[in-house]
């Protein structure tokens, strides 16, 4: 009979937990990082607008300028906020991943020993089979030699 491992199901359903958690964590991954992407060009717009500024010498525009850049600080500083909320949801996911791998090694630990000692038990019954044949074989052999010397 070969080796069943009798939590296999539940090993599975956590090998698939630990799947869609690492799914999760790389959604978090790409959020942050598109968040990163629009903090990137929010500061290329603001640097775009200030070099404007520093070359346009009409001044009546100085104040509609110093308004827009107003508003791409505050911008800056909401992706900022987002980008420290997204990076706090990445650690979360992150712990709930490290969390489903260990379940998932307790799991194959617990099944690495049961694998270990049904080989042990396997081994033990081939050899109390083989000790079985052994003794039928010795015992056949003096049965045999004994009926031998009564014939002679």
């Amino acid at each position: 009979m070969p080796f069943r491992y009798r939590l296999q199901k539940v090993l599975d359903f956590r090998i698939r937990k630990k799947e869609e958690q690492l799914q999760e964590v790389i959604k978090a991954k790409n959020e942050v990082d598109r968040i990163q992407r629009l903090i990137d060009l929010n500061n290329q717009e603001i640097s775009g607008v200030i070099q404007t500024m520093r070359t346009t010498t009409d001044f009546r525009m100085m104040d509609a300028y110093d308004k827009y850049l107003k508003h791409l600080y505050e911008k800056g500083e909401q992706l900022e906020q987002q980008k420290q909320e997204a990076i706090r949801l990445l650690e979360i996911e992150k712990e709930k991943l490290v969390e489903c791998e260990k379940e998932v090694k307790v799991l194959e630990k617990h099944k690495e020993k049961m694998l270990d000692a049904y080989k042990e038990e396997q081994k033990q019954i081939e050899n109390k089979v083989l000790s079985e044949v052994a003794v039928q074989k010795y015992y056949q052999r003096s049965k045999e030699k004994k009926e031998e010397e009564g014939e002679v």
